[in-house]
Order: structure tokens, then C-alpha cells, then sequence
């Protein structure tokens, strides 16, 4: 009955602020994801903290492409991107084969290290790609949820003791490695700071070395875990051949799926390990606290909705202020079809969705050439997003422009005019350039940063960006970290053995500052992040937009030049109270006079202006 009355109240656009949790109002959606900006860090490639916890052939074991070339060796952070190693040159495979068993080092001491510069640009809340224990360089093949990775902690070889002493389906059992300690210790550091921190869930798979399939393997129809899996067929001891078979997600062996129910979304005993490692993670010991502030949620589509229903609800009894987000994405990829994820965010299942929606509108509108739509174009997508989504949802979706799963946005400006997650990359699409964007294209790029500034929707950087990274799609947008200071060899080599003039790779300090001013303004303008958005303005011959937020009366005025071009805009505002009124852009704090509701502002070429009222 719950269910179908909040359908019913979303439908007539009512807003929930709030929803019953053991007979508690909580918040319909937590109020700090309301003014987060988000960052995403994948953790094997973003600063290596710790140099004697670095893999080791051992701790890649059962991993793709299951071989370790002879004289394999941790990559050098700082070098050439397709440059084949010594050892990869002599294993004969190409760059993509390699990039597979490449390892760089990467560490919960490398993101500790670097909370300080995530708070100088201003970061209020982290997302964790997979940190549990797994072999690969990914993790989204999980050997077990209730332990970090122990190449992510301080001493592997003492955690491999920890999880042999333990049963990893009775919780009681469970102890605290050193990686463990660490995580805790980077939460607790992240809230000192004031930052929120989530992390990956990925439930709908496991990797094959994931402790109950191996029991399957083990002991076929006799392993207590046999019916969490989609076991096709068992192995007949009795013959020479092994006929067992079971399902992998999409298709893919490496990562055995887990068996959904009708009823519980997954099958229960699974679920309750998952309900287990919520209370571990969100409540350390008892101490919510201490514990993470909230999920992402990996192939959430592919999860019976009842699941995360009861997921939810486990969720918000440990902390009703967690975050709950989906990985909501391709309806049907072939025909680049995205989804409208609304039945996840009507009921209760999520607080917010991954943004793909968001991402794919602004790269139509900023990033395409021949295929670019204009400025009503554009406003009408971001209108149907806001048409399909509770109202309180809007303000929390992560308002993304890329991930661990497409190109770089600065990529995508360079190889304009395809499908959004489409032919990304050399590998899958020959003319795909790898060079450094142009001074042009970090133009785009700093007007698509303005943009997911002045959204509604929590702005989400992937890691990297600010500082200037470029790459195609996994594994060009996996590279490790740019940072201050150190100095990385130029990129000349190609993939595909293309000529390419060299590119210079070092940290872009002009684009960091710039994401940090405009990252400063939505931290200090709530309005920004909590008001109501219309679009005031569109010149579809000149390419320019205004739009305007709203929040209590108060309103920030946003005007924006999508051409190569200046721009000379005059626009009639509503300012009927005084007839001298003063804006300032806080951008460059330049002031901008409106006689009798006559604004005239001059527009470079991909500027944003985001004028606040300032009476004189």
C-alpha cells in the first residue's frame, strides 16, 4: 500500500520530503547529497601511497587474462601511456591484452595522501569505485565483500592469516585486517573534513574466486551455497568430462551471477550475507558514525526492484542520511537508448541515479559538431529529465560527464559526433584520436564544467579531469592520476602504431583553478544547488542560452555562448522594483549594470556568466 500511495503522490508532482523508516520520518532524500560535489576515484590509479603493499603475481591470481608475463613488474606510474614495458614487449601481445595485467599500485594511503588537495578543490563527498578483496585490477570481481582489498592496506600477507582463521558465511567469525583499519581510518579522516564518502556495491555478480562459488566448485550439489547461482548444469563424477555450468553475467564466465527470486529480488541467503555486510561497513562495530555514508550500486537494472526495496530499508535503519545511488544506464545500447530510471526513484529503492541522461544531452549540446543540437535542443532534454523524476530526487542525481566506463570528457571533445559511449576508444574504432585536447577543446571542456555547476543534480568530477587527463574509453580513461609536481614522460606511442605528434602530459593548473572557482560558487550559492530552474533565453542561430535558479525569492542569473565566436546578447529581465540594477558575475567579479530591465552583456567565445543580483 505504501508503494502504490507514493506512486500516486508522484504522479500528481507532490513532493515527499519524508518517509516512514520503524515508524520514524526520514528524509525522502538525504540533504547533504542535495549540495554535494561529487568525485569519483578509482583507487587502483590514483596515487600510490604505499609502495610495499604493491601486487604481486600471487594477489592477481584467477584474474583476466590469467597469465603473468615472465619479469612482470608494477608500471611506472609516470610513463608513457601505450608504451609497452620490457616484459610486455617480450610476452608479444598488444597494448590492450597488457593493459589487462598492468598494475600501478594504487591504495587507500595514496587517497588519505591527497584528502587535502580533494578539499582545496573543494570536493564535499567521495565515490569509491570497488575496494573489496578481488584479483583484478577493477574489482568488480569480488572474492569477498566483508574484507578491503589487502593491496589497498598496509600488510597483505598478515590479512591473507586474518581471512584463513575466519568462515566467511558466519559474520561472528569476521575479524579486522589491516586494510579494513585503513578504510576505517579514511572515513573517519573524510568526515573530519567534512566530506561524505560511498562506496561500490556490486551485488549482482561475483568474480569466480568469490569464497562461495569456489565452495560450489568444490563440492557441486553438496555446497550450501549452490542456490545462489545460476548453476546450469553440475559435473558427473563419473565421467571424465566436467559438465559444469553456470551463468555469467552478460554472457561472461569471470563474473558468475548471482540467482534473483521473484519474491526477494535475490535469492535470500545471499541477500542476508549482503544485509551482514551493510551492518559491517555502515556501522563498524556498532557505530554508524563510523561507517560509510551511502551506496553506488552496479548494474542496479539487472536486480529485481523488490531487492532494492529491502536493500533500502537495511540501508536507512543503520543511517537514514545515507546515500543511495544507481548505476541506471543503457535500456538498450544497440540502439542508444538510455533509461528513464524513474521506477527506481518513485518507490522506495534509490535516492539518486548515475546522470548518464545528463552526460548525453550536455556532449549533444557542447561536445558534437555535425551532430550538435541547439540551445532549445538541449534545454528540452535537461526539461524531460526534470519531467520524469520526482522533484526532490533532481537535486541529488550525480550530474556526471564520464567514468571508469566511458572516455574522458576531454576525449570526447576531441572525437566529436558519436553515440555517447560509442566507438570510444582505438580498439573499437580506428579513427579514435588519443592526442591531448586544444586550447579550443579545453574552451568546451571549462563551459561543460560551468554547466554541471549551475544544474540541478549533485556535479560528479571522475578523477582526473580537473587536472587535465585525456582517454578513450577502459582502459584509456583508467590511466593513472596527474599530479602536481611530477614530472611524466610525453606521450608519443599509439596503439595501433599510428603516427601521432608528441603530447606533453603535466598537471593543467589553469583548468584546476578554474574548477575550484567554479566549484566555490556552488558551495557558497545554495541556490545553485537547491533552487528551481527555468530557462529564460535561447538564441539557436548564435548558440547562446540563459537559464535562471531560483530559491526563496533569490535568483542567479546564468547566460552562456556554445560558438567560437563573440556573442553581443540583450535581453529584457523582469526587475520591475528598481530601475538601476547592479549583477555581479561571480566568475570574475565583474559588475553589470541592468537600466530598466534591459541587460546587454558580450559573450567570448564558450563563456558562462553567472550573475547574482546586487541592488545599488
Amino acid at each position: 500500500m505504501k508503494r502504490i500511495l507514493t506512486v500516486i503522490l508522484v504522479a500528481f508532482n507532490i513532493a515527499l520530503p519524508l518517509f516512514a523508516q520503524n515508524g520514524k520520518a526520514v528524509p525522502r532524500v538525504p540533504g547533504w547529497a542535495k549540495d554535494a560535489i561529487w568525485y569519483q576515484i578509482f583507487p587502483e590509479r590514483f596515487d600510490n601511497g604505499d609502495k610495499t603493499n604493491d601486487p604481486a603475481p600471487h594477489d592477481m591470481e584467477g584474474a583476466w587474462p590469467y597469465k603473468i608475463p615472465d619479469g612482470w613488474h608494477i608500471s611506472p606510474w609516470t610513463s608513457d601511456w601505450y608504451k609497452l614495458q620490457p616484459w610486455e614487449k617480450a610476452d608479444g601481445h598488444d597494448f590492450y591484452w597488457n593493459a589487462g595485467v598492468r598494475r600501478y599500485g594504487g591504495d587507500l594511503q595514496g587517497v588519505i595522501n591527497r584528502l587535502d588537495y580533494l578539499h582545496k578543490l573543494g570536493i564535499t563527498a567521495i565515490y569509491l569505485n570497488p575496494i573489496f578483496e578481488s584479483p583484478s585490477l577493477h574489482k568488480y570481481d569480488t572474492r569477498m565483500y566483508h574484507h578491503v582489498d589487502n593491496n589497498f592496506g598496509p600488510n597483505p600477507k598478515e590479512d591473507e592469516k586474518i581471512w584463513a582463521s575466519e568462515n566467511p558465511a558466519d559474520p561472528s567469525t569476521w575479524k579486522w585486517t589491516s586494510a579494513d583499519s585503513l578504510f576505517l581510518s579514511l572515513i573517519k579522516k573524510c568526515h573530519k573534513l567534512g566530506m561524505k564518502i560511498i562506496i561500490d556495491g556490486v551485488f549482482n555478480h561475483v568474480g569466480t574466486s568469490f569464497w562461495a562459488f569456489q565452495d560450489v566448485v568444490k563440492n557441486q550439489e553438496k555446497s550450501p551455497f549452490k542456490d545462489w547461482f545460476k548453476i546450469k548444469s553440475f559435473d558427473n563424477p563419473n565421467t571424465p568430462e566436467n559438465e559444469f555450468e553456470y551463468e555469467g553475467w552478460n554472457g561472461v564466465k569471470d563474473l558468475p551471477e548471482i540467482k534473483k527470486d521473484e519474491h526477494t529480488g535475490l535469492v535470500e541467503g545471499f541477500g542476508e550475507h549482503i544485509h551482514a555486510i551493510i551492518k559491517r561497513w555502515m556501522a563498524p562495530n556498532g557505530n554508524a558514525s563510523n561507517g560509510i555514508d551511502g551506496w553506488r550500486l552496479d548494474v542496479a537494472e539487472k536486480v529485481n526492484i523488490v531487492f532494492w526495496e529491502q536493500f533500502r530499508a537495511w540501508v536507512k535503519e543503520e543511517n537514514p542520511n545515507a546515500y543511495i545511488t544507481g548505476e541506471i544506464w543503457w535500456d538498450d545500447w544497440q540502439k542508444n537508448k538510455m533509461f528513464n530510471a524513474s521506477p527506481w526513484l518513485q518507490g522506495d529503492s534509490f535516492d539518486g541515479v548515475m546522470n548518464y541522461r545528463f552526460a548525453q544531452a550536455v556532449k549533444s549540446f557542447v561536445v558534437d559538431i555535425k551532430d550538435q543540437i541547439s540551445p532549445e535542443a538541449f534545454s528540452d532534454s535537461i526539461k524531460a529529465i526534470e519531467a520524469d523524476y520526482p522533484k526532490e530526487n533532481l537535486f541529488v542525481l550525480q550530474n556526471l560527464m564520464d567514468s571508469h566506463d566511458v572516455d574522458r570528457i576531454s576525449s570526447q571533445i576531441v572525437n566529436p559526433d558519436r553515440w555517447f559511449d560509442h566507438n570510444a576508444d582505438p580498439g573499437q574504432n580506428k579513427s579514435y584520436l588519443v592526442r591531448r585536447p586544444n586550447n579550443e577543446e579545453i574552451q568546451k571542456q571549462k563551459l561543460i564544467a560551468a554547466i554541471q555547476m549551475t544544474m540541478p543534480g549533485a556535479p560528479m568530477i571522475y578523477y582526473g579531469d580537473e587536472a587535465g587527463m585525456w582517454g578513450g574509453d577502459d582502459p584509456d580513461c583508467r590511466k593513472p592520476m596527474v599530479w602536481p609536481g611530477v614530472k611524466y614522460e610525453t606521450e608519443v606511442s599509439d596503439p595501433l602504431g599510428r603516427k601521432r605528434d608528441p603530447d606533453k602530459v603535466a598537471f593543467d593548473t589553469k583548468l584546476f583553478n578554474w574548477y575550484r572557482r567554479l566549484i566555490s560558487i556552488r558551495n557558497a550559492n545554495k541556490i545553485l544547488s537547491e533552487g528551481s530552474l527555468e530557462f529564460i533565453y535561447t538564441d539557436n542561430t548564435n548558440k547562446v542560452l540563459g537559464y535562471k535558479r531560483t530559491l526563496n525569492n533569490d535568483t542567479i542569473l546564468v547566460i552562456l555562448n556554445n560558438s567560437s565566436k563573440n556573442n553581443l546578447v540583450t535581453m529584457k529581465l523582469d526587475y520591475s522594483k528598481s530601475k538601476s540594477v547592479s549583477l555581479r558575475n561571480l566568475i570574475t567579479g565583474e559588475e553589470i549594470i541592468v537600466d530598466n530591465n534591459n541587460l546587454k552583456v558580450l559573450l567570448k567565445p564558450y563563456e558562462m556568466k553567472i550573475l547574482s543580483k546586487n541592488y545599488k
